[in-house]
């Protein structure tokens, strides 16, 4: 009878860890990260010992090439990292503790890679704009120039933000405006 519970009991933890690596999988997508590798990190995150590829391999019954695949973006994610045990040869991986990281990583990469090809690209058109208000004769074509420079401009100021705002993450002062932890988050909230 006991051994039947146990075995009912650990059906049930399973039960529990697929629920939440089922929805990390479906939003994975947000970090770049195709769902199988979402999958991935939900093994290795419950996982209670740094895993090698073969025990991925073994867990996830895929091939280790998928798994060597797979482990490289999230590495590339800063959300697992590779770590060294005494006696251990094969490379183990266990999941990085600091999920702030690895968001901060993914949106410094992300947004400020699309900031700065959009500003270059507003430069660029800007001056595409600038060059043809001086060369055309016709005032519509003019009036139309000054109104998409306008727009621009207003969108340039946003860029700014943006620029702003990733640099609260790479510095990690956005951590002194939003905390990591919910007792701090509560402090600050009590002083206001």
């Amino acid at each position: 009878m006991g051994q039947e519970n146990i075995i009912k009991d650990m059906e049930k933890l399973e039960q529990a860890r697929n629920r939440f690596i089922t929805e990390i999988a479906k939003n994975i997508y947000l970090y770049n990260i195709t769902p199988s590798v979402g999958r991935l990190y939900g093994t290795v995150f419950f996982s209670e010992e740094p895993m090698t590829l073969d025990e991925m391999s073994k867990a996830m019954g895929m091939s280790k090439t998928s798994m060597s695949t797979g482990i490289r973006s999230l590495l590339e994610a800063d959300m697992v990292e590779r770590v060294w045990e005494r006696g251990i040869r094969k490379d183990l991986y266990k999941v990085e503790d600091d999920w702030y990281k690895s968001f901060s990583n993914v949106f410094i990469n992300r947004w400020r890679n699309a900031t700065e090809l959009n500003k270059q690209a507003i430069e660029e058109t800007k001056g595409l704009l600038n060059r043809l208000m001086d060369e055309t004769e016709y005032e519509a074509v003019r009036v139309k120039a000054e109104k998409d420079l306008k727009k621009l401009t207003e969108v340039e100021e946003y860029y700014g933000w943006l620029t702003e705002v990733i640099s609260l993450f790479e510095t990690g002062a956005i951590f002194d405006i939003v905390p990591k932890s919910s007792k701090e988050r509560n402090k600050n909230k009590s002083y206001e």
